[in-house]
């Protein structure tokens, strides 16, 4: 019961830390850190520990599913080379860095540990960067780096950390028994994700209860993390690859009631999950510090302080230095292709905005609870591991936006072009639908579709109005409704079923004439 009661006490906090977030403008992780670190000096929590390998499952796989399914994959086709840059070199690089410097001020940690930790705090979170982009405006291109630098780099940073515990408990390391492994465990999630996606489906068609749809969802997401581990490939690409496909194909198959329903729980759970393991990493960090004497909380402060700045410093030089190898070649050798499908090299401003978008996040916090309890100072690594993760969302993250003004950075806002030349091209369509029906109500339609198709026609880019023009009458009549039955139910005049029914109709009526920017959270 007491833990029951703890959890609904932090939730109830981190929804209050949610409004403080949403209304200073900052990135909502960050206020999670802090809350995390907070409760790691409240006395008497209740101690709370997670299997390692469900830890991984729990908190991994359902935030990268849902990152997945809201990205662009015919983006990342475009700006594959940076993306991969970022994803093997980045991590990489920063996982040398760490191991050594960590090496340095600790002798006595193994190497293969050391190189645990580096990859630990290699991968920047998706959710932590999407929530920081959620409040900055970045242009569109920097957006889709980071989107995409977010959801492959949890593959390379998992494998060497595979790789590292599996020395670390064998006392060996062998290049060549490995390679077949990770060859293995790449492609085998690369083509297991997009194949599984197709027969998922398929059978979700024949699902039309949204409560049912939404646990299968779940379902599905911790059993495709689950049997790719079990089979020895990289989970993280399976699931990756498995959301970037169903986005791609579950539009015709997924009637529109199940996918409202699905993105609001998905958007509860991806927020639970992230309350869930700051939580976590707070409550062991609080014993974790009772248990050390002065000296070696100095000694543990000084190795987190290095980690931190090694993060941040490579992370610095390799994007800059990406970039500015980018630009020589692209003097030198000319554009690899059009720019329209290859654009080139990013510039100094936009380079430094994606080197201090390094907030790490719930992924780190995943990793390093889910190291095994015997793990050669386990503690050290845990420590790090979150005071990186709250150095980068408390510096990098409430420092973004003041960078951001200083650089002057401008957004063209091509993802508005193209929806406002789509929304155009829907409304033809809608209207053209209505071509061999001549009853009053088409005729009503077709109007009201004929007036945007006129705005979008006098717009110099093409760009449809985000709403027709009955919507606002619409809006009006369905509140007016809504007050009606309010006050019949008021009066007893109908009870609070036949209210509910109407309720959820109106609702709908409403939603259908409401821009989605006016319904978000």
């Amino acid at each position: 019961m007491l833990i029951f009661e703890w959890i609904a006490g932090v939730l109830v906090v981190a929804v209050l830390l949610a409004g403080l977030a949403r209304r200073l403008g900052a990135p909502f992780p960050a206020f999670l850190a802090i809350g995390g670190a907070v409760l790691a000096f409240v006395p008497q929590v209740p101690n709370l520990r997670l299997d390692p390998d469900l830890a991984l499952a729990l908190f991994l796989a359902p935030v990268l599913l849902d990152a997945a399914y809201d990205t662009s994959l015919r983006d990342l086709r475009r700006n594959w080379m940076p993306v991969a840059g970022l994803v093997v070199g980045a991590v990489g690089v920063t996982t040398a860095a760490v191991a050594l410097v960590v090496r340095w001020l600790v002798p006595d940690m193994p190497l293969s540990a050391a190189i645990v930790l580096g990859a630990i705090v290699a991968p920047p979170d998706a959710v932590a960067a999407l929530s920081v982009l959620a409040h900055a405006r970045l242009p569109h291109r920097l957006v889709t780096l980071l989107k995409g630098e977010s959801l492959f780099n949890d593959a390379s940073s998992l494998l060497i950390y595979r790789l590292g515990l599996g020395a670390v408990a064998t006392g060996s390391f062998s290049a060549g028994e490995v390679a077949p492994t990770f060859l293995v465990g790449v492609v085998g999630g690369l083509v297991a994700g997009p194949a599984l996606a197709v027969l998922y489906v398929r059978l979700m068609r024949r699902v039309t209860d949204p409560p049912s749809a939404v646990v299968l969802q779940f379902i599905t997401t911790f059993g495709l993390w689950l049997a790719a581990e079990r089979v020895g490939v990289s989970g993280v690409l399976t699931v990756v690859s498995f959301g970037l496909t169903v986005s791609r194909i579950a539009p015709r198959a997924m009637p529109a009631h199940l996918r409202v329903t699905s993105n609001t729980v998905w958007e509860t759970a991806v927020f639970v999950l992230n309350v869930l393991a700051f939580v976590l990493i707070g409550l062991q960090i609080g014993p974790l510090l009772e248990g050390l004497g002065p000296a070696e909380r100095s000694r543990y402060a000084l190795v987190a302080a290095a980690v931190f700045g090694t993060t941040v410093a490579v992370r610095l030089a390799w994007v800059l230095g990406a970039r500015g190898a980018g630009r020589l070649w692209h003097r030198l050798a000319g554009p690899i292709g059009p720019k329209s499908i290859v654009p080139g090299p990013i510039g100094l401003r936009s380079g430094a905005t994606v080197a201090w978008c390094g907030m790490r996040g719930v992924v780190t916090i995943a990793l390093a609870l889910a190291l095994p309890g015997e793990f050669p100072h386990r503690d050290l690594v845990v420590l790090t591991a979150f005071c990186v993760v709250l150095g980068t969302l408390v510096i990098q993250g409430l420092t973004l936006r003041p960078l951001l003004a200083w650089f002057s950075l401008g957004d063209d806002d091509p993802v508005g072009l193209e929806i406002g030349r789509a929304r155009a091209a829907a409304y033809r369509a809608a209207r053209d639908s209505l071509a061999d029906d001549s009853s009053p109500h088409a005729e009503a339609l077709r109007r009201e579709f004929d007036a945007g198709i006129r705005e979008a026609e006098a717009h110099d880019e093409g760009l449809a109005p985000e709403s027709l023009p009955a919507d606002s009458l619409r809006r009006r009549a369905v509140e007016a409704a809504r007050g009606a039955i309010l006050a019949m139910r008021e009066r007893d005049e109908i009870g609070d079923d036949a209210y509910l029914r109407l309720e959820e109709e109106l609702d709908w009526a409403e939603l259908s004439a409401t821009p989605r920017e006016e319904v978000a959270p």
